[in-house]
């Protein structure tokens, strides 16, 4: 049986010895590059644009909400808004029962 040591300054420099490719190669630097703009620009329109476009149209749901719109809570609990203050609602959610939620707590309108 054979045991060997790893030793991270000799594996550093054998790395460091590694050919790297072609230096007379034009454009070497942004083809190395391009794979990782590739995969942000992914990520833009397939999570970030569509994200934002959805918290854009969440806002301005909020914003319009006033008295008597029915809404549904992110905790699940439905209720009709009684009140609108600077930073909350409140919210009816049973006869004679009203809590007071944050803005961010609804997420939805009910029709």
């Amino acid at each position: 049986m054979i045991h060997t040591s790893f030793d991270p300054s000799s594996f550093i420099q054998v790395l460091a010895m590694a050919p790297s490719g072609d230096p007379s190669s034009p454009g070497g630097g942004l083809m190395g590059f391009l794979p990782m703009i590739l995969i942000f620009v992914a990520f833009w329109f397939l999570l970030i644009a569509p994200q934002r476009k959805k918290q854009k149209q969440h806002d301005k749901m909020i914003q319009a909400l006033e008295k008597g719109a029915k809404v549904k809570t992110v905790g699940g609990v439905f209720g009709t808004i009684t009140g609108v203050k600077d930073d909350r609602f409140v919210v009816r959610i049973a006869e004679n029962v009203k809590v007071e939620v944050s803005r961010e707590a609804i997420s939805a309108k009910l029709d």
